[in-house]
């Protein structure tokens, strides 16, 4: 089975704002508008780093999961990750075996993803997903390699949790993920998870480690409240 870190996702009060820091200081364009997530009460705007993808949504009306996120960490932060594998059933096997709830099934022509609830996993939603063609990305629009640019950065390669109990949380993200945790780390087929003691804030999303582009300055900046940096 491959697993491999596919998407970030960040929630931030104004998305407009957001975008601005991110094609200005990563360096990376705009992709796609999924109009669909309008059922959630949320905006969005996707853009690929490499292969992979960050996504930031915002909420445009009262009551929705990311308002409430917004609400429970003080403002912006890190709120997804997702995953992309090549073996869904045995996924399912696993959540099942960590008595781990699946709050939401995605599809769309050419990709599932399942959506774990947070309560089970802690940290951030969690999504599983598996597309028909290795490689492909359906959320991202029918055009996301047209906008790929690595001037600047080239791939998201790491991603940090807070949590008051980083061992217990690395263990349950291990059980999901089928990959081994070491010194509260879990490396998969491309990307690693690191866990750490929760600040002021809590248990969630902490920061992004992206590869830098050959010659590039290094990136060293916050966005939504997540550090970013370049290696």
């Amino acid at each position: 089975m491959r697993i491999r870190l596919r998407q970030i996702v960040m929630v931030a009060a104004d998305l407009d704002a957001a975008e601005r820091r991110i094609t200005d200081e990563l360096g990376v364009e705009l992709c796609y508008r999924d109009p669909g997530v309008a059922t959630f009460g949320l905006r969005n705007a996707l853009f690929p780093i490499g292969d992979k993808l960050l996504e930031v949504v915002s909420p445009t009306q009262d009551g929705t999961t990311a308002g409430r996120f917004l609400d429970k960490r003080g403002g912006d932060g890190g709120y997804m990750v997702i995953f992309e594998t090549d073996d869904l059933d045995a996924a399912r096997a696993r959540f099942e075996q960590a008595g781990v709830r699946v709050v939401f099934e995605a599809e769309e022509e050419g990709i599932v993803g399942l959506h774990l609830h947070p309560a089970d996993v802690g940290g951030a939603i969690v999504s599983i997903d598996r597309t028909e063609e290795w490689g492909e990305w359906p959320w991202a629009g029918p055009a996301w390699r047209d906008h790929v640019r690595t001037e600047r950065v080239t791939d998201v390669v790491g991603v940090e949790i807070e949590a008051t109990d980083p061992d217990a949380m690395a263990a349950r993200w291990s059980a999901v993920l089928g990959r081994p945790v070491v010194d509260r780390r879990i490396d998969l087929d491309e990307g690693a998870l690191t866990f750490v003691p929760a600040g002021e804030r809590g248990d969630g999303v902490a920061g992004f480690t992206l590869a830098a582009a050959p010659g590039a300055d290094p990136i060293d900046t916050t966005i939504c409240n997540c550090p970013f940096v370049s290696r």
